[in-house]
């Protein structure tokens, strides 16, 4: 048996510790659009982001927890280390992260013909990688 999928995209769950420079990142910069925002048993609140047909959630728990993820984007640890978003513009949202005092660990670099990524961390580190084809 495999898994059934209902929906053509993954949704994303951040835990922060801050959801306002999350909120600058995603939504002011990258320009994801708010879908709202819940309060979950045990005091822990979401806030909903659209991204394409995904969702992208900042969650801030009610205790902060202990561990935090390696740094490093690819190089620091195993597991998650970077989520992709495909985009048309990527050399110009580089230019506007940048602009906006984000880090930028790979600018644009074209790794094949016709496809380049970018490379951009958000406030807490997390890397997030733009892909353009075309």
């Amino acid at each position: 048996m495999k898994l059934e999928i209902t929906k053509d995209s993954i949704d994303l769950g951040l835990v922060t510790t801050d959801v306002e420079p999350m909120l600058k990142f995603y939504r002011d910069t990258l320009g994801f659009e708010l879908e709202g925002e819940l309060e979950l048993p045990g005091g822990v609140k979401m806030t909903r982001l659209i991204c394409g047909t995904s969702i992208v959630k900042l969650v801030v728990m009610a205790k902060e927890p202990a561990g935090r993820p390696a740094p490093g984007g690819l190089a620091g640890g195993t597991g998650y280390r970077y989520w992709t978003i495909s985009c048309s513009n990527l050399e110009d949202m580089v230019s506007t992260c940048r602009d906006a005092g984000y880090q930028i660990p790979v600018p644009p670099t074209e790794i094949r013909p016709g496809v380049s990524i970018a490379m951009l961390e958000d406030p807490d580190g997390n890397w997030v990688e733009l892909l353009q084809m075309g």
